[in-house]
């Protein structure tokens, strides 16, 4: 069950303290960078090994993706306030650390500093979460740093290939299509609409080529796509529906 010859994170993270782990994530992850470059080193934090990973495979994680603007953070935030566990875009929080602290591993600055942190933080989100045993949602996952250096043609490790077969998350992906109707540029999000569109077929292809099985996700109001996504994991709460209801 190890991950043969490379070096991440181990499931020994999770023993180490939550500040500690906070520290790891606030220094850019940097005891992750071995294990996308291969170093056969062992890593300690506070006297604890926190390197050599193990297969990860979760049914209960389930992902959003699709192209920017579509929708995704604001149903993870409805199921959120239903009670149901989320975890939050990697990028958006690199993004705006990286402006907070003058960074430059920015979408539109160092494209290839910025697409090993996403994968490094997407990586850490899943073991953060390996010991979750009822359904997670995911705002992108690991297989979208993937596509994003195919969408702009940057070369990327090898391990980025492994860690997308590794790691894996339930086979049904939810997907957002583009929505012209909602979509909207802000100080994070640059990307026109035809890029949206380019990103949304790129992340199809990288995740069906991966094993898994996209489902597009209707273009309704908010709540009821959140319900429509309840209903299609087989969750059959009639208090997390008359929730989404306001009833």
């Amino acid at each position: 069950m190890a991950w043969r010859g490379n070096y991440v994170w181990r499931k020994d993270l999770m023993d180490v303290g939550r500040e500690e782990r906070k520290s790891v994530r606030n220094c850019d992850l940097k005891l992750g960078v071995m294990g996308l470059t291969g170093a056969e080193n062992n890593v300690y934090l506070n006297g604890k090994k926190v390197l050599k990973g193990l297969k990860m495979d979760n049914s209960n994680f389930y992902i959003f993706t699709g192209g920017p603007g579509s929708g995704k953070s604001t149903v993870l935030n409805i199921l959120s306030d239903l009670g149901y566990l989320t975890v939050r875009e990697v990028g958006r929080d690199i993004i705006q650390k990286q402006l907070k602290i003058g960074g430059d591993a920015l979408p539109w600055n160092n494209t290839a500093r910025y697409a090993r942190l996403m994968l490094l933080h997407s990586v850490f989100d899943f073991e953060e979460f390996a010991h979750i045993n009822k359904p997670c949602f995911f705002d992108r996952g690991i297989p979208d740093t993937l596509g994003y250096c195919r969408l702009i043609h940057l070369s990327y490790p090898e391990n980025l290939n492994e860690a997308v077969k590794e790691y894996r998350y339930n086979k049904k992906v939810f997907i957002f299509p583009p929505w012209e109707e909602i979509y909207t540029k802000d100080s994070e999000r640059k990307q026109d609409l035809r890029e949206a569109r380019d990103t949304y077929r790129v992340m199809k292809e990288v995740y069906e080529e991966y094993g898994y099985r996209p489902i597009i996700v209707p273009c309704l109001p908010a709540k009821e796509r959140a319900e429509w996504i309840i209903s299609n994991i087989a969750i059959k709460s009639t208090a997390s529906r008359q929730a989404i209801a306001g009833e």
